[in-house]
């Protein structure tokens, strides 16, 4: 990160909260109750938003949500260009996708690759009866025809531009910003 310079903070840690409340909320009204859905996290961001949500869909709807984690770095299509010795942090996803509605989770969504990843790795372990994604931030800028069902924030960004998310569980702390890449 020594080349990216704090710009602005766009969301602080009650902005994050209210979004995941929002997203929890639009998820039980899409799929009308909860019945039949799962949330997987990917890794590493998507982990702990998965699991706010899922806590958040628990309160709502006192029920006990199924969670999952998805590592796509053996999906990735640049692969080839990260070394290699890949880091792989592992799946846990211990339940049937087949004819569930899962709810993808991930931070940032951005080219839409890592999630055409996710897509293909949970298309190897069942067949759900719908896959849905939720991130916290839209920043734009797709290279596939990728969308999200669920967004917390649309934040239009230029190609020097990066969004980043720091959480409570891996950072210490809450919070979005954009930073700037110098070159």
């Amino acid at each position: 990160m020594s080349n990216i310079v704090k710009k602005n903070v766009i969301m602080d840690s009650e902005a994050i909260r209210r979004a995941l409340v929002r997203i929890a909320h639009e998820i039980i009204e899409k799929n009308k109750g909860v019945e039949d859905v799962v949330i997987v996290g990917i890794r590493t961001r998507g982990v702990p938003l998965a699991q706010r949500i899922a806590a958040e869909i628990n309160a709502i709807e006192n029920c006990e949500m199924t969670v999952g984690m998805l590592d796509i770095t053996l999906y990735r299509d640049d692969l080839s260009t990260l070394g290699y010795n890949p880091v792989v942090h592992g799946t846990d996803i211990n339940f049937d996708l087949s004819g569930k509605h899962v709810v993808l989770v991930d931070d940032v969504l951005y080219t839409g690759r890592t999630i055409r990843a996710a897509l293909d790795a949970v298309i190897d372990m069942g067949r759900p009866k719908t896959i849905q994604l939720a991130v916290l931030v839209d920043r734009g800028h797709k290279e596939l025809p990728i969308r999200a069902d669920y967004v917390g924030k649309n934040v239009p960004t230029s190609q020097k531009e990066t969004i980043e998310v720091v959480l409570n569980e891996i950072d210490g702390t809450d919070e979005v910003y954009i930073g700037e890449r110098v070159d």
